[in-house]
């Protein structure tokens, strides 16, 4: 299996041999496994290395002191979180996984030395970050502006454009392993809120949940519904003057 990470940044630029391999060395650094529901890092605490998602989800969260959740962002196979943490002095939000997960953790002297010696893999990695910020811009016009059915159907076509840039959908379809509570949490809906507009999404044939697995029949009809333009997500090989000869 091609290293989420690779084919992610592969959407920017595509990597030299040797890029391609420095960037499987550091996927294969301090592998850890975590249950689902299980923290990766807490608010508060002091971080040491970036987390490296090799496969399932996790989630960015805040939690107010009566308990209440905001899901700020979805991890995906191949995100790196938070490239410059070693920055801080503390964690500002929490992180956990959604399902089993495994992860790498990247040191900083490792994360020196890919950037030192791989040029091309730096510049891809700011366009990482750069598109990083740029969903959070998304989610906050999406809890500012959209209506709940546009705000649900654009995290779904988001989140479905994501998962194809690194090979995890089939056809029309993607493991979507999230529940209703999640989806709620990440769009500011309540439960039953998000439950309601999941059944007119069903309705208007944009999309088939059953279980576990996401079925988007027509994703132009759903981007439509949603206001959605994937210009965001810059997936488009900007970074096509940077390409390697050899890959």
């Amino acid at each position: 299996m091609i290293n989420p990470l690779v084919r992610k940044l592969e959407k920017f630029t595509k990597l030299s041999r040797a890029d391609q391999e420095a960037l499987r060395d550091l996927a294969s650094q301090r592998v850890r496994h975590l249950n689902a529901r299980d923290d990766l890092i807490h608010e508060g605490d002091r971080p040491d290395h970036v987390n490296l998602i090799l496969s399932g989800w996790a989630c960015r969260y805040k939690t107010l002191e009566d308990g209440r959740r905001q899901i700020i962002a979805f991890l995906l196979p191949g995100d790196l979180c938070d490239l410059n943490v070693f920055i801080l002095r503390e964690m500002d939000h929490s992180m956990a996984a959604i399902t089993p997960l495994t992860f790498a953790e990247v040191t900083r002297e490792h994360m020196e030395a890919l950037t030192l010696d791989h040029p091309r893999v730096t510049q891809a990695l700011w366009w990482d970050s750069l598109v990083n910020a740029a969903i959070q811009r998304e989610w906050s016009v999406n809890l500012g502006q959209r209506t709940a059915f546009e705000r649900v159907a654009h995290l779904l076509c988001e989140l479905f454009l994501r998962l194809r840039s690194v090979g995890m959908t089939e056809g029309t379809s993607c493991d979507f392993p999230v529940t209703q509570v999640d989806l709620a949490d990440a769009t500011g809906l309540s439960a039953v809120h998000l439950n309601r507009t999941l059944q007119e999404l069903r309705g208007a044939d944009l999309i088939v949940l059953r279980g576990k697995l996401l079925t988007i029949p027509d994703l132009e009809a759903l981007q439509a519904a949603a206001l959605f333009s994937p210009n965001y997500l810059h997936l488009n090989h900007e970074g096509q003057r940077f390409d390697a000869n050899d890959a």
